[in-house]
């Protein structure tokens, strides 16, 4: 109903799937052979209840972080997953009551991962002098697109006059992202007489394929700087500019709000003149402060 990916929906199927494996494990089988068949998953049966305890809950991350090294990212998706199949679940009244309520997410550090500023951006594009290279950039950070959206735009999903793309996303929604003039008239210049198909041609006459745009970044960018870490810069510059955080959530194509806000920094400069203005060992005295003994 939410029209996520089929890809997502593994993902969420996988992780679903694996905690209810290891409930059946502990309510059917001895402890003691619990790593024997957790091994072994053709004897993985689901034929179990799905209202747990929250002590199960604990037990079953407790079990896999000490199977495996789970990054806090990894581990914070299959927290989310868990989550949003007993709120599901205790919405429709298959459970009694939603045992992931108490469970605490991991932090994760560097949330607010690096990025480029406006200028940086442009220092950025204005070094890469292969054509195709430089607008493949270029158009990241113009529209804010993913990288997947970028590789899949058709020549015909441009529209000069307006100055807006159309664009397929995730779940196949369709959105409208906003293009500048310098970029659009670059465009125009790259594809030459064409008048449909890919905008970005890869092998075989294709779409160019999202690990050839990451090698493109891994070859003109700084270290660490991907296609995710350019949208982030469209994203923060938008706000930082606007102030205006559903606008930017619309033009990321974001379904939920909370979302955009991970992409979105304070300006400092915005920062350091409230702090001047209004902290008062900062700032200028008020009239009333200034007539204080």
């Amino acid at each position: 109903m939410r029209n996520y990916s089929s890809r997502t929906i593994q993902s969420y199927e996988q992780v679903v799937r694996h905690f209810a494996y290891y409930v059946w494990l502990r309510r059917n089988i001895d402890p003691q052979k619990l790593m024997v068949y957790w091994e072994d998953f053709s004897h993985a049966r689901l034929e179990t209840s799905v209202d747990v305890e929250p002590v199960l809950l604990a037990d079953y991350f407790t079990f896999i972080t000490s199977q495996r090294t789970y990054k806090p990212k990894t581990l914070h998706r299959i927290i989310s997953t868990l989550s949003s199949f007993y709120r599901f679940l205790y919405t429709q009244g298959a459970v009694s009551s939603n045992p992931m309520l108490g469970v605490e997410r991991p932090k994760i550090k560097g949330q607010e991962l690096r990025y480029l500023k406006h200028s940086q951006v442009i220092r950025l594009i204005d070094s890469i002098e292969d054509q195709r290279d430089r607008l493949i950039v270029r158009a990241i950070y113009a529209t804010g697109v993913r990288v997947s959206e970028l590789c899949d735009m058709n020549i015909e999903d441009i529209d000069f006059e307006d100055g807006t793309i159309r664009v397929r996303g995730k779940g196949e929604k369709i959105r409208i992202v906003f293009v500048d003039p310098d970029t659009l008239q670059e465009m125009d210049t790259f594809i030459g007489s064409r008048i449909e198909g890919p905008l970005f041609i890869g092998q075989q006459g294709h779409h160019i394929s999202p690990r050839a745009v990451q090698h493109i970044f891994r070859k003109y960018a700084p270290e660490g700087i991907t296609p995710h870490k350019i949208r982030h810069s469209y994203a923060s510059e938008l706000y930082r500019r606007s102030k205006n955080l559903r606008v930017v959530q619309e033009n990321l194509g974001h379904t939920s709000i909370k979302t955009t806000e991970i992409y979105l920094h304070t300006d400092l400069e915005e920062r350091k003149r409230v702090y001047q203005e209004f902290f008062p060992l900062a700032g200028k005295k008020t009239p009333e402060e200034k007539n204080e003994v």
